[in-house]
């Protein structure tokens, strides 16, 4: 039920004291012609609303939470007790800089520690999530392309395994973009990749843009050939750091041949993710690209911080310096744990992936069976379907019944009935024990009663959605139903 449904006229739970400053009314052509329809409740009313509410929510403090490509993995508290500091919540951000040395010193250790993390050497914070860091770094491309005087370089790359905000942002930055396939163990056909780069078009090719590990879980063995191959033909390497879970402090972009990253700090860094923010997607880059970073960075001049704003700047991509309570839980968590720390995340990452795939592949298809995945690994249930008529979506559904967030479902593109699972390093052996034995108590159940799984889940709040209904005639606001 919500909230405006529980309302009753006259009932409310504010008790505002008396003001205490003299009364300026708005102008009269100011003021609303009627009251808003906001909810009147009672406060136990609307504390119970917003815990029933709580109650219906399922994160990583619920239960497991294997989504694939996003690292779901538990924030730790200390985190939160660092980004509540006073000296953190209570600035502005048009506040003199001499007054906020502090919060430049995080800015200024954040990207030192996530340059030391990738090989990049200066990074912006202005960007708001990953897709928006995409974008960012599309445009830095591109500004440097337009100084170079290489106009005609308008055209991306990106492999037919990328997410899906890979081609949207670069749409989203004026380019046009050229699908290349992958080969069957599902990774780039760097085959392909070459004859489009040495072809006529290779001219009009702004970059690359590439996942890796990719969606499949994959590390590309091929990858310095690639990056190689886009260099040659004039372009740059966008690193997609979606994945970055795998890999910190065991291989750096830089040295697979990137120019610039994005990095999800709600995924990789253990900040907050999903609710709908606040995220953050920091973008670093080489040094040819630094002089095009959006917004303000942080220099240091005779031991005081201050902020400059980069010589051929593309603009502002939000507004003053980006999500900055996210970076102190970004640094708090690198601070936590230190390098050796860092990398042990990425292996205890990769282990627990590699642990349920040898678990599982004896029921369930490997779509790309190589003997080790990366963070994550994705499972094909083509044949299961085929078999029982059971799908990845039932599967998925299932394991609501269990208390199992579902894993990505339908992706990457490239395997028809994908179920992507990624554990993260903070789950436990005993939890992908647990989570392993549902899944093949599922698999079994496909073929003895693949009707309860039709109907799953069950024991949730609402039962199977209309997704489709739901994405193509969004209810986005509330209507009073007059008495």
């Amino acid at each position: 039920m919500l909230i405006y449904e529980k309302s009753r006229q006259g009932r409310g739970s504010s008790l505002l004291p008396a003001c205490d400053v003299p009364d300026h009314p708005l102008p009269e052509k100011d003021l609303r012609a009627e009251a808003p329809g906001l909810p009147q409740v009672s406060e136990v009313d609307l504390s119970r609303h917003y815990t029933e509410l709580a109650h219906k929510a399922h994160g990583v403090n619920d239960g497991f939470y294997p989504l694939g490509s996003c690292t779901m993995k538990y924030n730790p508290r200390i985190n939160e007790k660092t980004a509540a500091l006073p000296g953190f919540t209570g600035v502005h951000p048009l506040q003199p800089e001499s007054t906020v040395q502090g919060c430049l010193q995080v800015l200024k250790e954040t990207g030192e520690a996530l340059s030391a993390i990738t090989g990049m050497e200066a990074f912006t914070f202005q960007p708001a999530a990953g897709a928006h860091g995409e974008f960012t770094g599309l445009l830095l491309i591109m500004a440097y392309h337009q100084a170079n005087g290489q106009t005609q370089r308008t055209k991306i790359i990106v492999p037919d395994s990328a997410h899906g905000t890979n081609p949207a942002s670069a749409v989203m930055a004026g380019m046009s973009v050229i699908n290349v396939d992958s080969d069957e163990s599902g990774c780039v056909d760097v085959a392909k990749l070459r004859e489009l780069c040495e072809s006529e078009e290779g001219q009009e090719i702004a970059g690359l843009m590439l996942t890796n590990p990719n969606t499949a879980g994959l590390f590309d063995p091929n990858i310095l050939e690639i990056t190689r191959i886009i260099h040659d033909c004039g372009g740059q390497v966008y690193y997609d750091g979606a994945n970055l879970n795998a890999v910190m402090g065991i291989a750096r972009p830089a040295d697979m041949g990137f120019d610039c990253v994005h990095l999800n700090l709600h995924k990789t860094f253990s900040t907050p993710h999903g609710g709908g923010g606040p995220g953050a997607g920091p973008v670093g880059c080489r040094a040819h690209l630094a002089p095009f970073l959006p917004g303000k960075t942080v220099e240091e001049k005779d031991g005081v911080l201050t902020l400059a704003k980069p010589a051929q700047s593309l603009g502002e991509m939000k507004d003053f310096y980006g999500n900055f309570l996210v970076a102190v839980k970004a640094l708090t968590y690198i601070k936590t744990l230190g390098a050796e720390g860092i990398l042990s995340a990425s292996q205890n990452a990769v282990l627990n992936a590699n642990y349920m795939m040898a678990k599982l592949r004896d029921l369930y298809d490997i779509a790309f069976d190589t003997k080790v995945c990366m963070h994550e690994f994705v499972m094909d249930l083509s044949r299961l379907l085929k078999e029982t008529g059971v799908s990845a979506m039932d599967i998925a559904k299932g394991l609501l019944d269990h208390g199992i967030h579902p894993p990505t479902m339908y992706f990457p593109l490239t395997v028809h009935e994908a179920l992507m699972v990624e554990p993260t390093e903070t789950e436990s052996r005993e939890t992908l024990d647990w989570a392993i034995g549902v899944l093949r108590d599922l698999h079994q159940l496909a073929h003895t009663d693949p009707e309860a799984l039709h109907q799953a889940p069950v024991t949730t709040p609402v039962r199977r959605l209309d997704e489709v209904g739901a994405a193509r005639h969004p209810v986005l606001r509330y209507t009073r139903e007059e008495a």
